[in-house]
């Protein structure tokens, strides 16, 4: 890993205290964290500090991310290691290194702040930003792929399932009439499109009116939700009793996806309400440790106001029936 990737790369990690409230109970005791979001590494760095036998197992889609952990956590030496690949392969992560079970799973789900300050990432509205939005920079599909190539249908169901857009149908109408003329190149001429097909009345308050879009579209170019609900799969199987597996998300999506996988994993009987007795043979996997979320702190949101759309829920692995 380089030494110089980490100026380039930068991002404040949020919840750190909540997170290593949580989760530091299964890592007490020399066993091993997934960190399936690793970005520049400031969640892994504090646990590393705090347990002092810990190894981190990291993964990302991004190279300049890993290059930037790998930089950071160098001090930690052969405690930590990195893995670049989507966070829905975390078992054959997990697997390759040696491992069959690990005390705690972490997701900061989500774009980073030093992706979104690229210009060359394509995630922002700003001006000379390239229509990319990929995480993995090797991956085929690019936002400009989506917006120039998908159907009228296709893009309002995007825009609709992923950005919970209202005006989905007038935003897809205006990008198809918009390419036929020249294809989008840049985010900012994207967002323009976007602002001038919403109604006046309702882009005069609030956030960017291109918000939605892009967030739909970066959910659509890296697969998110689908690689979410794989993942915490995997991420359930390969703990071990008593690890947990905690998340932070920052859009309604994730944290439904979330809260609705926790709530089922830690279902008793799913047998109709008229049955006398239980004849599904379900047992729970989890036990949900967070009720309602844990949302950060007015001084951290003062710091660091990217976190304040973030929820952590933490669910603790059931030991497993034979």
């Amino acid at each position: 890993m380089t030494a110089n990737a980490e100026p380039d790369f930068k991002h404040v990690p949020v919840l750190v205290p909540a997170v290593l409230k949580w989760l530091g109970p299964p890592l007490e005791d020399a066993d091993v964290l997934v960190d399936c979001t690793l970005g520049a590494g400031g969640h892994a760095e504090a646990f590393l500090q705090r347990f002092n036998g810990l190894t981190v197992i990291g993964i990302d889609r991004d190279e300049q991310a890993l290059q930037a952990a790998g930089a950071r956590l160098e001090p930690f030496g052969s405690r930590v290691k990195l893995a670049r690949g989507n966070f829905r392969e975390l078992d054959e992560v997990i697997a390759s290194l040696g491992y069959e079970k690990v005390g705690a799973v972490l997701y900061d789900l989500g774009v980073s702040s030093a992706q979104l300050d690229r210009l060359d990432r394509g995630f922002s509205y700003r001006s000379g930003s390239d229509l990319d939005m990929r995480m993995d920079q090797d991956a085929p599909t690019t936002a400009a792929d989506i917006v120039n190539g998908y159907s009228a249908k296709e893009l309002v169901r995007v825009l609709f399932e992923y950005g919970e857009e209202r005006y989905a149908r007038r935003i897809a109408r205006a990008i198809v009439n918009r390419r036929t003329s020249r294809a989008f190149e840049k985010s900012d001429d994207l967002a323009e499109v976007v602002r001038t097909a919403i109604p006046a009345a309702s882009r005069r308050t609030g956030p960017h009116p291109a918000r939605r879009t892009f967030q739909a579209l970066r959910i659509e170019v890296n697969d998110e939700l689908e690689s979410l609900r794989a993942s915490l799969e995997s991420a359930v199987a390969c703990l071990r009793t008593g690890g947990r597996v905690a998340v932070i998300s920052y859009h309604s999506l994730e944290d439904r996806i979330v809260k609705r996988f926790f709530r089922d994993a830690a279902t008793e009987c799913v047998c109709p309400k008229d049955f006398p007795v239980c004849v599904c043979g379900t047992t729970p996997k989890l036990t949900v440790l967070t009720g309602k979320p844990t949302r950060p702190s007015a001084e951290e949101v003062k710091d660091n106001p990217r976190s304040d759309s973030a929820r952590l829920r933490v669910a603790e692995k059931l030991e497993e029936v034979a």
